[in-house]
């Protein structure tokens, strides 16, 4: 049986893309606490591209953990692009990876410091920099935090073949 996490993402292509390229990928996960490094590791071979992730759901594992600037994070709050774009960048540096994702949003049911369910940032730090990008979701919980791990997923690919020219 596939893994239930894979079909209907890039995962594969991201994985066999990256490969190809001797990169790698490290996650910060907020709102998804780790579906974007469990979808990816849902490829067989993903051990080669995959560096591993880490979850900061808590406000303060933002800091701790993924490498946000605490007095950033007070200005900016935990949902905000700053956030996220940190969280892409401590991924990368603490995993030692090519490329780092980090995700910051709110899943719902309830808003979160005035945003509501379906806010996302997705940040995707590597070669060229770090991008920030605010992917559309929306649903339950459940369809907020997959479509995010999707959207991630894909993003990080469009990312790598545009790193390299492609």
């Amino acid at each position: 049986m596939p893994d239930p996490l894979v079909p209907g993402t890039a995962a594969a292509e991201l994985v066999a893309t990256l490969a190809a390229r001797r990169q790698t990928v490290a996650t910060a996960e907020s709102l998804t606490a780790g579906l974007i490094a469990a979808t990816i590791a849902g490829v067989p071979g993903a051990s080669v591209v995959l560096r591993g992730g880490l979850i900061v759901y808590a406000t303060e594992l933002k800091s701790t953990l993924g490498g946000v600037d605490p007095e950033r994070l007070a200005a900016d709050g935990p949902v905000s692009e700053s956030t996220a774009a940190a969280l892409a960048e401590g991924a990368a540096t603490r995993c030692g990876a090519t490329w780092g994702v980090g995700i910051t949003g709110v899943a719902g049911p309830d808003p979160q410091d005035g945003h509501p369910p379906g806010t996302l940032y997705l940040g995707i730090a590597g070669p060229g920099g770090t991008v920030v990008t605010r992917p559309p979701v929306r649903g339950d919980r459940w369809d907020i935090r997959a479509g995010a791990a999707r959207a991630a997923v894909s993003g990080l690919l469009t990312r790598v073949r545009g790193a390299a020219g492609m």
